[in-house]
């Protein structure tokens, strides 16, 4: 791990990531005291710039701050937020930009609870290096006592002359890490020529995600190269992509060279079939890709534990495929892999560097953020079988309790509950959300039967909703609304200690299973609800019909 110049004991830290996905973490000896993501405040989706969350976090200090810590690939004056940070904090700030990847890294080891580990951080855009490289794949090491994190692989995509490019590797390769840099693109790019072809911002690739259920692969050239070396892993074929101009406000969007003239805004039922074909195929090359490298480094290292994070972590279907393929390893996919986890990935590898602190912070409060609002005496009284029998009559159910998620999956706190059993429900939810025809809806189920409902791949729990399974044969007509084209569910388990666990229980009691379709609480387009007041708006503004407080015993109905 790099140095960063740091000799002294930090008590408070405060971690700030101000590209997209924008946060702020406040961590006080290793434990999270405050986390806050900019999008939820300033409504924008994956906004930058967390001038919000600072104020937030700020509002909400319990003691002096001595060290701010910028987690960003960029300089960090770049958003404008360093200069605030020092006024609002009364510290310096430390620039941790050329370290991104290793952000995304520490966040990961930590929460996976791993002695030792793999960490694969699968990124579109990490560091830029010596002015013409750019992060995108990074493989390291991780041990717990005594605490490091080391790089032993790393993949770039060049913006430059190969002669410039080449003397920055040269200079590179003189230590443990093998730095490559064989494309102009990157694994993250040739998947978001498929989300760049839907007329999707590259960040918007969960739409492609939900696409490729519908392709047929067949017929594609193959998107990746092979080396003559094995250590070289994941090379994309330069000679199928373009860099085009910039579409909405994305930044140098990659398409597949022979389709540049098909991009669209929306995909119909009646012309969606090449555009879903295209999505297969990338999704089946890409997972494969990164299959085959895991394979590859954990049998040169010997380590079976595998830790997934970064951009592309985010990609449920993938990591279920490694789980498949790799059948006797471990894995652990990180809950915030895109750059939201950044501010407290940033934060915690500080306060283990400084404090040679070697306990294990799972940070399993990461799945939630914020600040707790109260819906005081709104609505009317109701009981949790009055709510149950409300979703049996077919009523959408938007859930709002205790801290929001942080990250892009709803894990009960801020969700849209609907019967599972519904056939339409995939219609209807779509139609809540105003989303497109083709994305599914994932679901919670009770710990304790999620093995007889899906195939776990071998384990019972999925509380983060980080992977895909299928959903059983003798299954899918009853769980028809959830069930994907492909037999696949995105998947949530929850147990005893969930505030949910209770309601699921309630429903099997009126001889239902255990099963609720869940969908994030929002409309197409905006960020999780945050406060009641967002959540009322969107009661408002939808065909969602109640709005539940379950803390409060609390319910409103639409009012159209």
């Amino acid at each position: 791990m790099p140095p960063l110049l740091l000799y002294f004991y930090v008590m408070r830290v405060v971690g700030i990531s101000p590209s997209h996905d924008a946060s702020v973490c406040v961590l006080n000896d290793g434990v999270i005291e405050g986390f806050y993501k900019e999008e939820r405040y300033c409504r924008e989706k994956k906004a930058d710039r967390p001038y919000l969350s600072l104020i937030e976090a700020k509002n909400n200090l319990k003691g002096p701050v001595d060290k701010v810590v910028i987690a960003s690939p960029d300089p960090p004056d770049l958003y404008g937020v360093e200069d605030l940070a020092k006024r609002l904090f009364g510290c310096d700030v430390l620039d941790m930009s050329q370290v991104h990847h290793l952000q995304h890294a520490g966040l990961a080891f930590e929460n996976s609870k791993f002695d030792k580990a793999l960490i694969f951080v699968l990124d579109r855009q990490g560091s830029l290096i010596g002015d013409c490289l750019t992060e995108s794949e990074t493989i390291l090491i991780g041990e717990r006592d005594p605490y490091s994190i080391q790089e032993i692989y790393k993949n770039y995509w060049g913006n430059g002359d190969s002669i410039k490019i080449n003397k920055v590797l040269g200079e590179l390769n003189n230590g443990v890490t093998k730095h490559i840099c064989r494309s102009n693109f990157c694994l993250t790019q040739v998947y978001e020529s498929a989300t760049t072809l839907i007329g999707q911002h590259p960040l918007e690739n969960g739409k492609t995600m939900g696409l490729t259920a519908y392709g047929n692969p067949e017929g594609f050239p193959d998107l990746f190269v092979k080396s003559l070396d094995p250590d070289i892993q994941m090379i994309p074929n330069d000679s199928y992509f373009n860099k085009i101009e910039p579409i909405s406000h994305a930044p140098e969007p990659v398409c597949f060279r022979d389709f540049t003239h098909m991009i669209v805004n929306h995909v119909h039922e009646d012309h969606y079939q090449v555009y879903a074909d295209y999505a297969k195929h990338v999704q089946n090359e890409t997972q494969q890709s990164v299959s085959e490298c895991i394979a590859y480094y954990s049998n040169k290292t010997g380590i079976k534990n595998i830790v997934v994070t970064g951009g592309f972590g985010m990609n449920v279907v993938a990591n279920s495929y490694y789980v498949q393929t790799n059948p006797d390893l471990n894995f652990f996919f990180e809950p915030l892999a895109d750059d939201t986890g950044n501010s407290i990935g940033g934060a915690m590898l500080v306060y283990k560097q400084i404090s040679k602190d070697t306990r294990n912070y799972a940070l399993c409060d990461t799945f939630y953020h914020g600040t707790p609002t109260s819906a005081g005496d709104l609505g009317q009284d109701v009981s949790l079988s009055e709510v149950v029998d409300l979703l049996l009559h077919q009523k959408s159910i938007g859930v709002f309790q205790g801290y929001a998620e942080a990250g892009q999956r709803a894990l009960g706190n801020r969700s849209i509950l609907f019967d599972a059993t519904n056939p339409q429900c995939k219609d209807i939810l779509n139609s809540i959300k105003k989303r497109e025809w083709y994305r599914p809806f994932a679901a919670i189920v009770l710990e304790e039967d999620a093995d007889i409902y899906f195939d776990m791949l071998g384990s019972s729990c999925n509380e983060s909703m980080t992977q895909s399974y299928q959903v059983r044969h003798e299954y899918r007509e009853l769980l028809k609304g959830i069930v994907h084209v492909d037999g696949s569910c995105r998947l949530q388990t929850i147990n005893k200690g969930h505030s949910l666990y209770d309601f699921l229980k309630e429903l099997k009691s009126n001889d239902h299973i255990g099963v609720i379709a869940n969908t994030s609480f929002n409309l197409a387009g905006e960020p999780l609800v945050e406060t009641v007041d967002h959540a009322i708006k969107t009661l408002n503004e939808s065909e969602l019909d109640y709005l539940w407080f379950p803390e409060y015993s609390r319910i409103i109905k639409d009012n159209v």
